[in-house]
């Protein structure tokens, strides 16, 4: 069967759905081991996967890819390009801004994949998107390598300690130089001081654009098959102990007109039910909570769920004052994560209304009040940006770690 090309007797415009019928029954216990001596009972059936990449070396499109083989949409629904790059600014500049997490299942393993901002000026969210995954794929233009914002996230990656694997992208180009892209590959983890494990990376192919990769790259695959089958038997599962306290790590922030403000997280041990009254660790120190919903994800939507087992990524809503790095525990037997840490604003620029002659002729927001407001909302959700106050009530000045 040749690329593009469906299994026989299969006439739909997305193709079939791989691996087996989704494993619904509650996940295995997976004891880590927290302490010496611990053994482990069973593997959760569960990877978390970050999918690191220079700026246009096809990080979405392969997404996109992944989503449809998987069979996260029907047959006769439409879905647009780049699915992922939900913003406007992102599908303006055809760039990743926002960290965002997507499930697929394939033979009966939940993949929660995260697609992380492609420059390093949104390091920020680099840094926290990190601390929901377990491994990371790393993936490389057949053309043009490892280019520099490759480095920095690929950095963060290695010193998180995550399983690594490699994906060399678009070997179609006419100027596809693989043999040495490999190399280039290999030297970077060499500077950036891989170990001997994340050094012996399992390696894939694929033309992203068209759906299909392989193991070998003189001959090509029919679908994404070998790629989701490394995922599984590559990426190590989660260390988690659903009978230890429970530990949820906030890592992104989002927003609904009914809900509320939703915070995003990892369950790293224990289970969580929602409408359960717990314990907020914030910068303030910590008080009682209730979670009012839960939700889990599938595909590119938010599941309304009762309970979220350990190792697993969710979404929480009813607590209006929670924060990025905060951690949800139990209130009897609190077992607090360590706040996340992100590196330091590089860029500081002040910020001021328009005070020409010709201020207030056009624009809908042009006071220093509604500059504020909107730095302010900002900081929310950003992580890595500061906001400075000048004494002045026009002026503010603001640290980032770059232009954009």
């Amino acid at each position: 069967m040749s690329p593009g090309e469906f299994a026989p007797g299969h006439t739909s415009a997305v193709p079939p759905r791989l691996g087996h019928p989704v494993d619904t029954s509650p996940l295995a216990a997976y004891p880590p081991p927290l302490t010496p001596g611990t053994a482990l009972s069973a593997i959760i059936p569960i990877r978390n996967i970050a999918i690191i990449a220079h700026v246009d070396h096809g990080k979405t499109t392969l997404v996109d890819g992944l989503l449809k083989q998987a069979g996260t949409w029907r047959s006769n629904e439409h879905v647009i390009d780049r699915v992922m790059d939900s913003m406007d600014l992102e599908r303006e500049r055809g760039i990743t801004i926002m960290a965002k997490v997507a499930s697929v299942h394939y033979k009966g393993v939940k993949i929660n994949i995260v697609d992380t901002p492609g420059h390093a000026d949104f390091g920020g969210e680099v840094e926290r998107t990190l601390k929901m995954v377990d491994g990371a794929m790393l993936l490389v233009d057949a053309s043009e390598g490892p280019l520099p914002q490759t480095r920095f996230v690929l950095r963060k990656a290695l010193e998180a300690g995550l399983s690594i694997m490699v994906c060399i992208n678009k070997i179609d180009r006419p100027d596809a130089r693989i043999p040495e892209v490999m190399n280039e590959v290999y030297d970077l983890f060499i500077d950036l001081g891989a170990t001997e494990e994340q050094i012996d990376f399992p390696v894939i192919y694929a033309c992203a654009r068209d759906g299909w990769c392989t193991r070998d790259p003189e001959v090509k695959g029919p679908d994404f098959q070998p790629l989701f089958d490394t995922i599984v038997d590559r990426i190590r599962p989660p260390k988690a102990d659903p009978d230890h306290s429970l530990q949820l790590l906030i890592t992104q922030l989002d927003y609904d007109n009914f809900l509320g403000r939703i915070a995003i997280g990892r369950l790293f041990n224990g289970v969580l039910r929602e409408k359960t009254d717990l314990l907020l660790y914030g910068e303030n120190g910590p008080r009682k909570v209730r979670v009012n919903q839960l939700f889990t994800f599938e595909g590119m939507k938010r599941i309304p769920a009762s309970m979220v087992e350990s190792g697993d990524s969710c979404a929480i809503a009813g607590i209006p004052e929670i924060n990025i790095g905060d951690t949800i525990t139990l209130v009897d037997n609190p077992s607090p994560l360590p706040r996340l840490t992100v590196d330091e604003p590089t860029i500081g620029m002040t910020f001021s209304s328009n005070n020409s002659p010709f201020s207030g002729r056009e624009g809908k927001y042009v006071t220093a009040r509604q500059i504020r407001e909107r730095l302010e909302k900002e900081m929310l959700t950003n992580v890595a940006l500061r906001l400075e106050d000048t004494g002045s009530s026009e002026t503010m000045r603001v640290f980032g770690r770059g232009e954009l």
